[in-house]
C-alpha cells in the first residue's frame, strides 16, 4: 500500500517533485476540459479554523474544477473547536468523511499535529506566522510562468517580513534554485527573522541586502512581493497603526522599475498597493490567485496518487 502524504511545508517536496508539479498545473491551464473528472467521487474537506477568502476558495474550486466535492467550515466558532474538541479528534472524525483536507490554524504547528493523526492527506493551509506552503507553490509557479525560471533573478521582499509566513516560505524554496538575490525592504521593527537571515548566510549561491526605502530597491528588481502589515499578528494597536501604512507602492515608484518587472501580493492587500497600480501590465497579483487554483489542483491529485 502507498504510504500517505502530507504538505506542511514547500521543503516537503524536492526540487524535482516541485518542478513536476509546476508541469502538471501547467497541462491543467492548457487544458482544463482534460481533468474535468479526475476527482469524481472525491472529497476536499477544508478545515479553516482561522478566517480566509481566497485561500479557502481556491482550494474548493480546484476540487470542484476536477469533479470533486467539498466540505468543512469556514471559521473555529462554526466548528466543535469552540467546544473545546483537540485538532487531533477533529481531524480523526474528518477522516471518516473526506479523502483530503486542507487545514488552516493560528497556532504554529497544528496541521502536523493534525497530520500525526490522520488516516486522509493533510494539506497545511496555513499556520500562524510559520508556513504557507501553498502560497509559495502560487509564487513559484507565477514565477516561472511569467519569467520562464526560478533561477538567476533578484527578489524584493517587501512589508511585514517578520510575520509574514509567505515570505519566510517564499525565501526557503527559492534558496533550492541558482543565483537568486534577496532585497528585503522593511522598517525595523518588522525585519526578518533572525533564523532566516542564518538560512541565508549558508547559502553561497543566494545574495541578499536589507534596506529600509522601498524607492532605493526598485530599479534593480526582477520581481517585487508586496506584503500587509498584518494586524492578527500584533500584540497592540499602536505598534499595527504607526506600521500599517509605512509602504506604499504607488505608479510615482513604479516609474523607477524595470519594464519587465513583475509585482506580486498574496493578497489581501489593505493600503500597500495604490489601486492605480491595478492597471499597470506589471501588476500581476490578481493573475497571481488563479495560477493558485491551477497548482492547487495539480497538489490534489499528486496526494491522491490520481495519474492522468
Amino acid at each position: 500500500m502507498n504510504e500517505l502524504r502530507h504538505l506542511m511545508s514547500p521543503l516537503d517536496l524536492s526540487v524535482e517533485e516541485l518542478n513536476a508539479l509546476m508541469d502538471t498545473a501547467e497541462k491543467i491551464r492548457s487544458d482544463p476540459e482534460r481533468y474535468a473528472h479526475v476527482c469524481d467521487g472525491k472529497i476536499l474537506a477544508t478545515c479553516f479554523y482561522e478566517p480566509s477568502t481566497r485561500t479557502r476558495l481556491s482550494f474548493e474550486s480546484a476540487m470542484l474544477h476536477m469533479g470533486g466535492r467539498t466540505m468543512g467550515f469556514a471559521s473555529a466558532d462554526s466548528s466543535s473547536a469552540a467546544k473545546g474538541e483537540s485538532v487531533a479528534d477533529t481531524i480523526r472524525i474528518i477522516s471518516c468523511f473526506a479523502d483530503i483536507c486542507a487545514m488552516r490554524h493560528p497556532k504554529e504547528g497544528a496541521p502536523m499535529v493534525a497530520a500525526a493523526h490522520s488516516t486522509i492527506p493533510v494539506i497545511n493551509a496555513g499556520d500562524g506566522g510559520h508556513q504557507h506552503p501553498t502560497q509559495t507553490l502560487t509564487d513559484l509557479m507565477t514565477i516561472r510562468s511569467l519569467k520562464g525560471t526560478l533561477s538567476g533573478m533578484t527578489v524584493g521582499l517587501c512589508g511585514d517580513l517578520k510575520f509574514g509566513r509567505t515570505v519566510h516560505s517564499l525565501i526557503q524554496a527559492l534558496l533550492r534554485y541558482e543565483n537568486v538575490r534577496f532585497v528585503m525592504i522593511s522598517p525595523e521593527e518588522l525585519k526578518l527573522p533572525g533564523y532566516i537571515i542564518e538560512e541565508l548566510k549558508t547559502k553561497p549561491n543566494a545574495g541578499f541586502a536589507e534596506i529600509t526605502k522601498l524607492e532605493e530597491a526598485m530599479p534593480m528588481l526582477d520581481i517585487l512581493y508586496m506584503t500587509r502589515v498584518q494586524r492578527e499578528r500584533f500584540f497592540n494597536e499602536e505598534d499595527y497603526v504607526r506600521l500599517k501604512d509605512f509602504y506604499i507602492l504607488d505608479k510615482k515608484k513604479m516609474r523607477l522599475a524595470k519594464e519587465d518587472m513583475i509585482v506580486l501580493h498574496p493578497l489581501p492587500r489593505v493600503n500597500e498597493i495604490a489601486v492605480e497600480v491595478d492597471q499597470d501590465p506589471r501588476a500581476k497579483y490578481f493573475e497571481q490567485v488563479k495560477y493558485g487554483m491551477y497548482i492547487r489542483m495539480a497538489l490534489i491529485l499528486m496526494l491522491l496518487r490520481i495519474e492522468i
